[in-house]
């Protein structure tokens, strides 16, 4: 069986949805993964680009609202951000939850330039948790 995975964050358009295509690629059919945010903002342009750059297709991801998986059953929630671990609610149906805090990059001021060195610099890091989680986990 599939374990259910959910990463949240506040907006669901950077950290979750990038720990999300990680997750899939490198748990393979180990995983059933899947992101939220406590308020949705639709998906950074900024995501897409860099995990563009890393090979990763966004095009079907979009951002999800939280109480689309209440009542849901996860073997993990994760979420990857101060204010989603600080505001998420008792979350019912989760066996473990854990919290991988990354800066958002989406606050970043300053140049185009400089913004996409802050998302590919948190993308990098989301990529090397995840893979270290796989490996702590066995996988």
């Amino acid at each position: 069986m599939k374990a259910r995975v959910l990463f949240l964050c506040t907006g669901n358009s950077a950290r979750s949805q990038m720990a999300e295509a990680f997750l899939r690629h490198y748990g393979g059919d180990h995983f059933e993964v899947f992101s939220g945010g406590l308020e949705p903002q639709g998906l950074h342009p900024l995501t897409v680009k860099v995990m563009e750059e890393a090979g990763f297709d966004m095009s079907t991801h979009t951002s999800k609202p939280l109480s689309k998986f209440l009542g849901q059953h996860f073997g993990y929630l994760i979420t990857v951000c101060d204010r989603a671990e600080k505001n998420c609610p008792i979350f019912p149906g989760v066996s473990m939850r854990l919290y991988w805090p990354f800066d958002d990059p989406a606050a970043v001021q300053g140049t185009e330039a400089e913004q996409l060195e802050k998302f590919r610099q948190v993308r990098d890091q989301i990529a090397a948790k995840v893979i270290d989680w796989l490996t702590e986990q066995g996988y």
